[in-house]
């Protein structure tokens, strides 16, 4: 019988005995469905595309359900997906299964949660679990932790497992201790600090440790390495101080030992190829602050981070968003209009250093003004230290229940080849001015209006983008766009590339809280983020359907 069935019998069991005790059952539970209809344009999407080809129709859904009794919480969510191009942008994965279940338990000061587990130490660097849809990023530890309250403001707590992989799960055994407080001083605790300390152990299995020392074995005698660890420790120690208006975040994490795959060195193997990429035995660090003002309409905040060779992966042989263990904060702004965010800054895991300075101020109730500043650099690269800078400036000025509008330009610095893995590209610099309108006719009709130009001379070349949204609360929103190639750059024949229209259509209907919207989407090429973590976004022509549900 497998696992899934005997979790299946025990949750059935369990609920019953309690529904016949009479107790309490509270089961809620959500869907997310998105489907998509492919319609072949020769023009945007490449050949050899399968879901364009032959397949169609491509679908992701996410059904979750949650019941809570007598102190018991359990959960479980069913994953399905058809033709997805989330995995691989130019292939098609199908798959279905529980993608997650857990079950958990609090008895007075201690709380018990076995199964796939979400959580964090500290800000992430050392170890993150958590599930990003848009990423296909799903890496929950499967095991069991356990917390205690030492006290109202002291918590410890421990975690084991392994982390999952897709509807398997990585052959390496995770095993972590995280201790958090708060602690108050002088009149009225106008001083606090919330100290905690993390540790994460991290055991390779032999099947990953024999198919290193093949991959090893393959290496020239300068490259080789004689002897891998099985065991990898990482340590975490930070603290929030706050005092009055001022607060300060800083965070120190190191990694001991291990072999980890360098994607900026060059290796010649015994066959005399030689290839970018190898592995190699290092440690690694992590440096993250920042601090923070409030106050008199005025907010202030600086951020600074120092990475190197911090690579914490289940597996050592997977890349991209595979088996990420870590989360390192990103540090570039969280940009969200269409041209704003079409170069958006991935983390380096190897070498970066970076700041990032956020400026604000409410001059009135009516105007406000924001300025935002980013570097970021490899100090240890012998050329293009500087992978990316951004200046963004924004104003925001309303006229309270009649309309608000918001505008302002970016600048930015973007080193396409290094982030996009595109060999021999320029570096891309663009400005971008911006303009949002939104005006309300009356309590529940508005209009939403954007109009956002991209100057550039790199890659596709200059952009012009247009929105309008209608909306009709609390059902009804229409929208329409358009982003233009409005001069493109010039083919590696000599010849200007073709004037493209990319142009949006859709409908959104909410009733409750049930969401539905359906879109006619012909979309460039891109890179999509969050947090700093990104994936190539396919060029896309056809139909986007998706339902949001909770019940």
């Amino acid at each position: 019988m497998s696992v899934y069935r005997i979790l299946t019998l025990v949750i059935c069991s369990t609920l019953s005995s309690l529904v016949y005790s009479q107790e309490q059952l509270s089961v809620s539970g959500s869907l997310d469905n998105n489907t998509y209809f492919y319609i072949y344009d020769d023009k945007i999407v490449p050949p050899g595309i399968p879901q364009y080809e032959r397949q169609q129709i491509g679908l992701e859904t996410w059904l979750s359900l949650r019941a809570q009794i007598a102190g018991f919480d359990f959960g479980m969510r069913y994953d399905i997906f058809e033709n997805s191009a989330l995995l691989n942008p130019t292939d098609s994965y199908t798959a279905q299964g529980i993608g997650r279940w857990y079950a958990g338990k609090k008895l007075g000061k201690l709380s018990l949660l076995g199964g796939y587990i979400y959580d964090q130490i500290g800000s992430g660097i050392i170890f993150r679990a958590y599930e990003e849809r848009p990423l296909l990023i799903d890496n929950a530890l499967v095991g069991l932790k356990v917390a205690y309250e030492i006290s109202p403001d002291w918590t410890i707590k421990g975690l084991a497992g392994r982390q999952k992989n897709l509807f398997d799960l990585y052959g390496s055994v995770i095993t972590g201790i995280n201790i958090d407080g708060f602690k108050s001083f002088g009149e009225e605790g106008k001083v606090t600090i919330a100290p905690g300390f993390g540790a994460l152990h991290k055991t390779l299995s032999d099947a990953q440790m024999d198919a290193l020392a093949g991959t090893l074995s393959q290496y020239t005698p300068e490259d080789f390495i004689d002897s891998v660890p099985y065991n990898t420790v990482s340590l975490s120690l930070y603290n929030t101080l706050s005092t009055g208006r001022f607060s300060w975040y800083v965070e120190g994490a190191y990694k001991t030992e291990e072999v980890i795959n360098d994607i900026y060195a060059t290796s010649t193997l015994w066959t005399g190829v030689e290839s970018v990429g190898k592995f190699v035995l290092t440690d690694g660090y992590v440096f993250y602050t920042t601090l923070s003002y409030a106050g008199d309409g005025l907010g202030l905040s600086a951020q600074y981070k120092r990475t190197s060779n911090f690579i914490s992966r289940a597996d050592p042989f997977v890349t991209g968003n595979r088996g990420l263990i870590d989360f390192l904060p990103p540090m570039a702004r969280v940009n969200t209009y269409r041209l704003t965010s079409r170069y958006a800054p991935a983390t380096q895991e190897l070498d970066e250093e970076a700041i990032q300075i956020d400026a604000r101020y409410a001059v009135n109730k009516k105007l406000s003004l924001l300025v935002n500043y980013s570097r970021i650099t490899r100090p240890e690269a012998a050329e293009n230290r500087n992978i990316y800078d951004e200046i963004y400036t924004q104003f925001t000025l309303k006229k309270p229940k009649e309309w608000t509008m918001i505008g302002g330009v970016q600048y930015l610095r973007y080193d396409q080849e290094l982030y996009q893995g595109k060999a021999g590209v320029p570096i891309v610099e663009a400005i971008t001015p911006y303009i949002d309108y939104l005006y309300k006719f009356d309590q529940k009709k508005s209009l939403r209006t954007e109009v956002q130009y991209m100057s550039t001379k790199q890659d596709y070349g200059s952009w012009l983008y247009a929105l309008a949204e209608f909306s009709i609360s609390p059902h009804w929103l229409f929208e329409l766009s358009d982003m233009y190639n409005i001069a493109p750059t010039v083919k590696e024949d000599g010849k200007e590339g073709e004037k493209l229209h990319y142009p949006t259509a859709g409908v959104v209907y909410s009733a409750g809280s049930t969401r539905y919207s359906l879109r006619y989407v012909k979309q460039v090429e891109g890179v999509v983020c969050s947090g700093g973590i990104c994936r190539l976004e396919p060029a896309f022509s056809g139909v986007k359907l998706n339902i949001s549900a909770n019940f």
